[in-house]
């Protein structure tokens, strides 16, 4: 009773696993979509529209094994444009500019809570799988080990409640 009640728990943690790993990739997907929607607007200088077409165009095309680093140079280039509140200021100020700082701000921020819900259950299931019982009648089956997806995702802080301009 007991290895079947674990190979049900493991089975619903991969579950899990699956489903914050899909809204991961959609929040990643939409903060993506978000910046290279500001960079082509026209609402931005040229040198930063192009920082974050490039950087936002990179990480939506990435593959899997390089996703990771192509999601940190887009929340680098991120910081780098808006590294100072007098940008955000520039911009909200601009017709457009402030829907596109409210889509951004939202956008920037789902990311690290869905980076984080995703890492619980990967590091939940691992604590699972870890257990030698598990191991031993092999309950996992032939799911993959679950992996962390590490990335750099601090929010420029131009964007968070503290940055941001009164």
């Amino acid at each position: 009773m007991y290895l079947s009640w674990t190979a049900g728990r493991l089975d619903r943690l991969h579950a899990r696993i699956d489903a914050a790993r899909a809204a991961l990739d959609a929040q990643l997907v939409r903060r993506a979509s978000v910046t290279l929607e500001l960079a082509t607007s026209g609402l931005l200088d040229p040198a930063a529209s192009l920082l974050l077409y490039q950087a936002s165009h990179s990480a939506r095309q990435s593959e899997d094994e390089h996703r990771e680093v192509a999601e940190s140079e887009l929340s680098l280039a991120l910081r780098a444009v808006f590294a100072e509140p007098e940008q955000l200021a520039v911009l909200v100020a601009a017709p457009g500019g402030e829907e596109a700082v409210k889509d951004l701000t939202a956008a920037v921020r789902r990311v690290p809570m869905a980076r984080r819900f995703h890492n619980d259950a990967v590091r939940a299931a691992r604590a699972v799988r870890e257990h030698r019982l598990v191991r031993y009648f092999r309950l996992a089956g032939k799911a993959p080990f679950p992996m962390a997806f590490e990335m750099d995702d601090a929010p420029p802080l131009a964007l968070t409640p503290e940055g941001a301009p009164a």
